[in-house]
């Protein structure tokens, strides 16, 4: 009777269809950008690398503050409403790209669109949290998450194809086509957290939950630990000479997340975060420690499966952990704490980082951020883990 219950409530209804749409184009849009816009800032502006590198990056510093600045409107003015600013502030900074401003105007112009970004993802984050039924909440985030997943895989892959075949310019505006078909069925979005308005409090601003906050720690080391692939993984692969395995390294890895987030995401509404989050840690640890090691292509393609089967189902289980965490009315608090976190790891992570290179080298800091990985599933297990195991035997002992 009760699998019969959890079947009959629907994940993918039109809403959640549209949500994660939108987030998958807004997530491709994102991507795409950071792939390309380092050459075309070197072809059209004279930018040295490093310069290059912070027209790239600053885009992420505007997500984090998005995100931040949202946490808490979103409890007070609604994830909806939240959803329509920053898509009206997304096409405004948008049109800033095709204005003849020099350097700085890029820069002012990346971290604003970022910006419109970071609210954008928190509100669709927030809106799916709600969106499916709260006894599949595990699965559906794990679905919702492949959005952000398929984005950061094939926005990456096509940024690359396209650079060779069009204008910067030109693919800036067939991205923007795109957002524009998907951003015309918002109003088909019924869905909101604020079911009346909210009088104004005098509690101060709040960008984290401070519920969420203590598993925010394991997120920001697992999201440390991913940085060093997503900023070293071409130097290392031309390091060794695996440049053509390395450009299949995210494809293969979206493949392992899409064949394993709707079991692990079923898995952990039936049986509990622990029972996927703890191997997920053990193979995203080892998936690093192979690549670190590779010598063939086959070798690094399969540290892409690992890191896919452990990061990738961590990602979609450590969201639903933080928002069952926080209580019912911080859901987008939560959520925005979840991302916050994650992004300081990816966003920062790459500098500190740097200054390991020179002593361990790309594949020593691999097998370093071992270290780190472990790290996080001690944080895991102090603040979730084994209470989660105790309320579990308490449970069974009651049933009795």
């Amino acid at each position: 009777m009760q699998n019969s219950e959890y079947s009959n409530d629907r994940i993918w209804t039109k809403e959640f269809v549209i949500i994660f749409m939108y987030h998958f184009i807004i997530m491709f849009a994102m991507y795409v950008s950071m792939v390309t816009i380092g050459s075309f800032a070197i072809d059209n502006y004279n930018a040295s690398p490093s310069t290059a590198g912070l027209v790239a990056s600053i885009f992420i510093v505007g997500v984090l503050a998005g995100r931040a600045l949202t946490g808490q409107q979103i409890n007070r003015l609604g994830a909806r409403r939240i959803l329509y600013i920053g898509t009206a502030m997304f096409f405004v900074t948008y049109c800033l790209y095709f204005i003849e401003g020099g350097l700085s105007l890029l820069i002012a112009t990346r971290f604003l669109n970022g910006f419109a970004t970071g609210l954008i993802s928190t509100a669709l984050n927030t809106l799916a949290t709600i969106s499916v039924p709260e006894n599949r909440r595990g699965e559906g985030i794990s679905y919702f998450s492949l959005s952000f997943v398929l984005g950061s895989a094939v926005g990456p892959f096509l940024g690359f194809l396209l650079a060779g075949s069009i204008s910067y310019r030109m693919m800036l505006l067939l991205v923007a086509g795109m957002v524009l078909i998907v951003a015309l069925t918002i109003p088909m979005v019924r869905t909101n957290n604020v079911k009346r308005p909210m009088k104004p409090t005098v509690r101060g601003f709040r960008m984290i939950d401070r519920d969420a906050l203590p598993m925010g720690f394991s997120i920001l080391f697992m999201g440390l630990a991913y940085a060093g692939i997503l900023s070293f993984l071409n130097m290392y692969a031309d390091e060794v000479g695996l440049v053509t395995a390395a450009s299949f390294f995210f494809i293969v890895y979206a493949i392992s997340i899409t064949m394993t987030r709707p079991f692990t995401g079923r898995l952990m509404d039936q049986k509990g975060a622990n029972i996927v989050l703890y191997p997920a840690f053990i193979l995203m640890a080892l998936g690093f420690f192979v690549l670190g090691s590779a010598t063939t292509g086959v070798v690094l393609l399969a540290s892409s499966v690992l890191i896919g089967f452990g990061y990738g189902n961590f990602q979609s289980v450590a969201q639903t952990v933080c928002v069952n965490l926080a209580s019912r009315e911080n859901v987008g608090l939560a959520t925005s704490t979840y991302f916050i976190m994650l992004e300081i790891g990816l966003g920062f992570g790459p500098f500190f980082l740097g200054f390991l290179v020179p002593s361990l080298g790309y594949g020593g800091l691999y097998q370093f951020l071992v270290i780190s990985i472990l790290l996080a599933m001690g944080i895991f297990h102090v603040v979730y883990g084994r209470h989660e195991s105790a309320e579990k035997r308490m449970s069974q002992q009651s049933l009795k």
